[in-house]
């Protein structure tokens, strides 16, 4: 297995969902990880063998060949990557050594991939040289273009991370949160995500009431430009990176995910799960996900006053509230299990031998 990095994100979560279930099926699984930082600690529970091979920079020679060693020696049935980077390194180590070769790269479902792009090139020298591309939304594979050897495997939800929720109480005490109605986004601060939107939303309603706490729980690259933004409004709290991000969503009235591109959103299938109502951005994988009118509301990207309205209706209708709740629940369980993912990952490896 090779990915990038081992910090919190929804690639990861599902690396190690797949790790933590089919290395008891007579697998060995060893992980390649191109980055030393790593925030999804629970990696180290698992009993498999992690080899950090640090970039010094992008496009880093000297990875290629440590890669390269570590392949000869193993000798894998399958190298699986998780993402464009990893892919770019080890597609000639797999052709090389006659190893099969699956890229998971497609985790997003952008509108266009710019001609002479990084994502084009990668593409172009990746895909054709791979034995199956796999993507984790429909969108994904339509905006890559990607048509012979693919399979959307969409991402899977654990249900036993639900069962040991702290009581909201408690929750709500120790961040600081005094209302009854509590409105919450869970995504990185990244150039992906569309923070900025869940921010004006927030200041409009917070304009006209004081009964709703809105949360914004991630960290990345734009969270300083976002506090700014939401500076003055008492109402609103950054919370930064959080373990229990179970417990937190439980105490959630609404989830929100406002963003550019996306394929299948491991924060939506944590609203669900728990029971909420949704308001995502509509576009990419998520329609895949959260029907419309059904298990939430799907919005135009960039819409803050759109999203304001949606908000308040929902926080103001408990039983539209609650019915779109349990059906999402309902969705999740039977649609995006960890166990039907998992298994559709173990026929496409035993499929390839």
């Amino acid at each position: 297995m090779l990915i990038d990095g081992l910090r919190c994100g929804g690639k990861e979560r599902q690396l190690f969902e797949l790790l933590k279930r089919l290395s008891t099926n007579n697998i060995h699984f060893e992980v390649v990880s191109m980055n030393k930082d790593v925030h999804y600690e629970k990696f180290f529970s698992l009993d498999i063998k992690i080899h950090f091979l640090v970039r010094k920079y992008m496009f880093d020679p000297t990875v290629f060949f440590k890669l390269c060693k570590i392949c000869r020696k193993l000798k894998p049935d399958i190298i699986h990557t998780w993402d464009s980077l990893t892919s770019f390194y080890v597609t000639p180590i797999a052709k090389l050594l006659n190893i099969k070769l699956i890229l998971g790269s497609i985790r997003s479902a952008p509108d266009h991939i710019g001609l002479f792009s990084l994502l084009w090139l990668i593409r172009l020298i990746t895909f054709p040289f791979s034995d199956r591309i796999v993507s984790n939304s429909y969108a994904g594979l339509r905006s890559y273009k990607v048509k012979n050897n693919s399979i959307c495997i969409h991402n899977g939800f654990d249900q036993t991370r639900i069962q040991q929720c702290e009581e909201k109480d408690i929750v709500k005490r120790r961040f600081g949160i005094n209302t009854n109605k509590v409105v919450g986004m869970v995504a990185s601060f990244s150039d992906n995500k569309d923070y900025e939107t869940y921010i004006s939303a927030a200041k409009m309603i917070l304009e006209n009431r004081n009964d709703t706490t809105f949360l914004a729980i991630g960290d990345g690259v734009n969270l300083k430009k976002c506090k700014k933004n939401g500076f003055g409004f008492e109402g609103i709290i950054f919370m930064g990176l959080q373990n229990d991000i179970e417990s937190i969503v439980n105490v959630f009235s609404v989830g929100v995910l406002s963003t550019y591109t996306e394929g299948i959103s491991n924060a939506i299938m944590e609203y669900m799960a728990l029971g909420k109502p949704v308001i995502a951005t509509d576009g990419g994988g998520t329609k895949e996900i959260v029907i419309d009118c059904i298990t939430g509301v799907l919005i135009e990207p960039k819409s803050p006053g759109l999203m304001a309205e949606k908000i308040e209706y929902l926080i103001d209708n408990r039983e539209i509230s609650e019915e779109m709740g349990e059906k999402g629940k309902k969705r999740i369980e039977t649609q995006f299990s960890s166990e039907k993912m998992v298994k559709t990952y173990y026929d496409l490896y035993l499929g390839l031998l």
